[in-house]
């Protein structure tokens, strides 16, 4: 299973999506809880301030002075981080606030400035401004009081650190659960695929695997094996159309050759030249039958090999043997019609697996078209041979008349002939036997030009079988 599949599923992106949701709204959490924070430490510091003005205003000049110089070692600097007592025209008298901030106003109000640190760094105070009594005889002074914020600086890095704390396990372990979850939903459609793959291979009887669950896999699933189910229905009837009709002409066609037969017989009591028309008449009524009877039979063949019966009969076999019994056979035919038939094989076997019966038709039905329409003075050559991946090949070539670019799938169709070939006896079902035998191996047929430099005119049809090992996992899994 390949890592891009798994984040390609559409769990893999629910996932994520629902991942963007958590960050998100623990983003909006932990805003949420700093602002509270942070209200409630403004809300706090605002009230230390006013509660320490209130102290100190009722301290008496000459001793409010003696405190602020000696805040540095008494309790009053844990709640204050600066104070001091400034005259009317901002001149500071006592305290560690040296200069009167810029921007401060004499204001009962509490009011936030940035100060310059003597470090250099700069950083947000609360600053709150009170009148106060001065000495005798003198006009009274103003009280400055300040407070920094670093509780609330505090408290913003323990959210900011809290939340990438507990976010990032938690995208973590969403993005496990994801890869987990897309594993087993891909298991799935891999288990789906697979049944997919075997139906479209013409094992008509295989449905998709259906669990237990409710989701909407398991539904889809549901609803295609009842689609398969009906399709089934109907391909059975049709097919048994066929057959039924099938049957019932090969009755009545062989009483019409039995009548046929026995008028033959009565012949030699009629004149020498009505003996020879009728003989001649009756020579063509018989072609016409056999005609008949192999359109039959070819129908028949068809409709079993696409029923995917004769899996059954499927063996380990050598590919060397069945094409040199096939041409043997064959040689006599091309002998007489003056065709060159040769055999070329490889110098390892080849072997495959599959039904022998069906694979010397496959063989057979090439070679006789081949034959067919392969002028005197051609030939025809049958090769076998081996891929790397180990896939078998056989290809049968010939110099005959060829067939179009645009029918070469046509004639894998049932009654169709070409237009070269009208003239030339046949049904048209040749092939179309031959694409299902093929269907069957789990094969591929391709019909090329013969471009040799030995040929300018002509057909390739190459079969491809798979590989040994591939035919022994497909014949055991079926």
């Amino acid at each position: 299973m390949l890592w891009i599949d798994l984040f390609r599923t559409a769990t893999f992106r629910l996932t994520l999506g629902l991942v963007a949701v958590i960050i998100v709204g623990m983003g909006l959490q932990f805003s949420l809880l700093y602002g509270e924070m942070n209200g409630y430490e403004q809300l706090r510091s605002n009230d230390l301030l006013h509660r320490s003005a209130a102290l100190l205003v009722r301290e008496e000049p000459h001793e409010l002075e003696v405190k602020l110089r000696e805040r540095s070692t008494n309790e009053l600097r844990v709640f204050l981080n600066g104070a001091a007592i400034f005259d009317r025209n901002h001149h500071c008298i006592a305290g560690d606030i040296p200069n009167w901030p810029k921007g401060l106003h004499s204001s009962p109000a509490v009011q936030p400035l940035t100060m310059t640190l003597p470090d250099g760094s700069r950083t947000m105070m609360r600053f709150l401004v009170v009148e106060v009594l001065g000495p005798a005889g003198e006009e009274d002074r103003l009280l400055v009081l300040a407070r920094s914020r670093h509780m609330a600086d505090e408290l913003r890095y323990m959210v900011w650190h809290a939340a990438i704390l507990s976010i990032v396990p938690v995208v973590l372990f969403s993005l496990l659960a994801g890869m987990l979850l897309s594993q087993r939903a891909l298991a799935r459609i891999k288990s789906i695929h697979q049944a997919i793959e075997r139906i479209m291979k013409g094992n008509v009887h295989e449905r998709l695997p259906v669990g237990r669950g409710r989701d909407d896999l398991e539904r889809l699933s549901r609803s295609v094996n009842h689609m398969l189910d009906r399709l089934e229905q109907l391909m059975g009837e049709m097919r048994d159309v066929g057959n039924d009709i099938a049957h019932d002409l090969r009755t009545p066609l062989a009483r019409v050759q039995a009548r046929l037969d026995r008028a033959s017989a009565l012949s030699h009591d009629l004149s020498v030249e009505k003996s020879e028309v009728f003989d001649k008449a009756m020579g063509q009524c018989r072609r016409d039958l056999e005609q008949c009877f192999s359109i039959i039979t070819a129908l028949l063949r068809i409709g079993e090999i696409e029923s995917g019966q004769r899996r059954a009969g499927f063996a380990t076999m050598s590919l060397g043997p069945l094409v040199t019994d096939i041409v043997d056979l064959y040689e006599p035919i091309a002998e007489l019609e003056n065709i060159t038939l040769y055999v070329v094989l490889p110098d390892h076997p080849a072997q495959i697996v599959g039904d022998a019966d069906l694979l010397n038709e496959v063989l057979a039905n090439l070679l006789d078209n081949a034959l067919k329409f392969t002028h005197q003075g051609g030939w025809v050559r049958v090769s076998v041979g081996l891929y790397e991946d180990g896939r078998v090949w056989v290809e049968v070539r010939d110099t005959g008349i060829g067939i179009a670019l645009e029918e070469r799938e046509a004639v894998l169709g049932r009654f169709y002939r070409a237009d070269k070939s009208r003239h030339i006896p046949g049904s048209g079902l040749g092939l179309s036997l031959v694409a299902a035998i093929i269907r069957l191996h789990d094969g591929i047929l391709e019909i090329e030009p013969n471009e040799s430099e030995a040929a300018h005119t002509g057909t390739v049809f190459r079969v491809i079988l798979p590989s040994f090992s591939v035919q022994n996992m497909t014949l055991s899994s079926g």
